[in-house]
């Protein structure tokens, strides 16, 4: 299958399986990934191979950036110490557990089995924030997820670049293992501190930038860019590329409402919402696609299904051991008598693998230092599509039931926090319209005009021209009026978020009404 047909069959595909999964309520990356399963096993499917570089160069930087931007400082600050004990102690646990698992009943050797191991040893931020963007959870567990999903990149990208130093060298290398795992630790500290360092430096110049550009379309186009500018400049600086990319988008989605318009986010909205439906729905299909295709190229019988279940299952494990025991502690710290299990169990299920670990797993090498072939790299390569593509299926689809089922999703909530907002938000203007009116600055018909609109529709005010008399000269239009009042409304929204009161969801649905309103008085000029 040739490479623009396949990108236009996965984008259909991707369609057709979001239509279903609305309707089903799945989540869509589960619901692609076994759509692309069975679109393998047909018969005559041609084979369909995916060049690593694509993967890590074209398709992985803007969803990372996505995924960061989304994740606001104040939920970062509140969660990052469970973050690095799961984003660095739980990393190298299932890294060491998989090596050991992939080495007993698989006979991978040790090089690679620790290969393995650190392929898949980190969530993924990608299919996490798919997956956690379905489901009303409470800020503090959203922001857990995805910042250790964000974060435990860094540590198993550098573990992964460590195991495959070990496994492709010679007989004749004189580095011993303990030198090699000294290296490993000076080179984590080295590839964390540069890529961050270049993610901050991109991030300082495109807000200057973005400061002075009043072009929506200038501004989308430079937003685009941003990912790949960083992952770019990660990689010439010796660093992490995908801790660049985290980087930028922390440091610019935590200052965007302080240079962006109403029009630009408008516009940045509908097309990195287009742009990562499509690479999403690309990507996860083709890991479906990739696994018949993998499982064929296998020279012989193999062991992989047996490998892959124990692999799975012992991720899981794992992962129920480190997060169960944190959970108590931080509950323990925080004054809880008595830790209680839900949101431990919901974040240890959310532990779904997906497009960073097959991209570590396309990149394996094929050949040793001494330049033999690189021994059980297919099956290794088979074992990490198939676990990548049981956690998608298994814990994708199961974990909205589970968060139901443990009482911590909260749409309830999530509505009477939108519900205090847009009445908050309602008060502010109307309290500033009085202001107006105190002052004369408009015609008294277009005040009483906007605050019947502002007390009778809430948060959602909508004044429209009558065409009538045109005000006295060096009163404010009603136009002008209804934008003095969105500013109002946009700064106790702000307010809102900033103390604590409304969650990053309400306050981004919120303001994209407001930017709406905005751009529809833009446009009656």
């Amino acid at each position: 299958m040739r490479g623009v047909e396949t990108v236009l069959f996965l984008v259909v595909l991707g369609t057709v399986v979001a239509a279903f999964a609305g309707r089903l309520r799945v989540p869509a990356p589960s619901l692609l990934v076994i759509a692309g399963l069975v679109a393998g096993l047909l018969p005559g499917v041609p084979a369909v191979r995916v060049s690593p570089g694509v993967v890590s160069l074209v398709v992985l930087p803007p969803l990372l950036y996505a995924a960061s931007e989304e994740l606001p400082w104040r939920d970062l600050r509140a969660v990052w110490r469970p973050v690095t004990v799961l984003a660095v102690g739980l990393v190298l646990a299932s890294a060491a557990a998989v090596a050991v698992v992939a080495h007993a009943v698989a006979g991978i050797p040790a090089g690679m089995a620790f290969v393995l191991g650190a392929v898949l040893a980190s969530t993924d931020p990608v299919a996490v924030s798919a997956l956690a963007r379905r489901l009303a959870l409470p800020p503090r567990v959203q922001a857990l997820v995805q910042a250790e999903a964000l974060f435990n990149d860094g540590t198993s990208l550098v573990l992964f670049q460590l195991a495959v130093s070990i496994a492709v060298m010679s007989a004749a290398a004189t580095q011993t293992l303990p030198g090699l795992l000294l290296a490993g630790a000076g080179r984590f500290a080295l590839l964390v501190a540069a890529g961050a360092a270049a993610g901050a430096v991109i991030a300082a110049g495109v807000i200057a930038v973005r400061r002075k550009i009043a072009d929506p379309v200038l501004a989308t186009v430079l937003a685009l860019v941003t990912p790949y500018a960083a992952y770019v400049l990660g990689s010439v600086a010796h660093g992490s590329p995908v801790m660049a990319v985290i980087v930028a988008g922390l440091i610019i989605g935590s200052r965007r409402g302080r240079f962006t318009t109403a029009q630009a986010r408008l516009q940045l909205h509908s097309v990195y919402q287009t742009l990562i439906f499509l690479l999403e729905s690309v990507v996860f299909a083709l890991i479906g696609l990739e696994l018949p295709a993998t499982i064929r190229a296998l020279p012989g019988a193999e062991a992989w299904p047996a490998a892959v279940v124990a692999i799975t299952a012992t991720l899981i494990v794992i992962r129920i051991l480190w997060v169960f025991p944190l959970s108590a502690i931080t509950q323990r710290r925080g004054g809880a008598r008595r830790p209680s299990w839900p949101v431990a169990a919901v974040v240890s299920w959310a532990g779904t693998r997906g497009v960073v670990p097959l991209a570590a797993a396309l990149s394996i090498p094929l050949a040793t230092a001494s330049g033999t072939a690189l021994p059980r790299r297919d099956v290794v390569l088979v074992i990490a599509t198939g676990v990548i593509v049981v956690t998608l299926v298994l814990q994708g689809l199961t974990l909205e039931p589970l968060a139901r089922f443990a009482g911590i999703a909260r749409p309830a909530a999530a509505g009477h926090e939108e519900t205090i907002a847009r009445l908050r938000m309602a008060e502010a203007g109307l309290a500033r319209l009085d202001e107006l009116a105190g002052s004369d600055a408009a015609p008294d018909a277009v005040v009483d005009r906007l605050r019947v609109s502002l007390e009778t529709r809430i948060g959602h005010t909508r004044a429209r021209g009558d065409g009538g008399e045109p005000p006295e000269p060096g009163l404010l239009t009603e136009r002008e009026v209804r934008r003095d009042l969105i500013d109002a409304e946009n700064a106790e929204l702000t307010r809102l978020y900033e103390d604590g009161t409304i969650s990053e969801p309400v306050r981004r649905r919120l303001q994209h009404a407001l930017d709406l309103e905005a751009a529809r008085l833009s446009d009656q000029r």
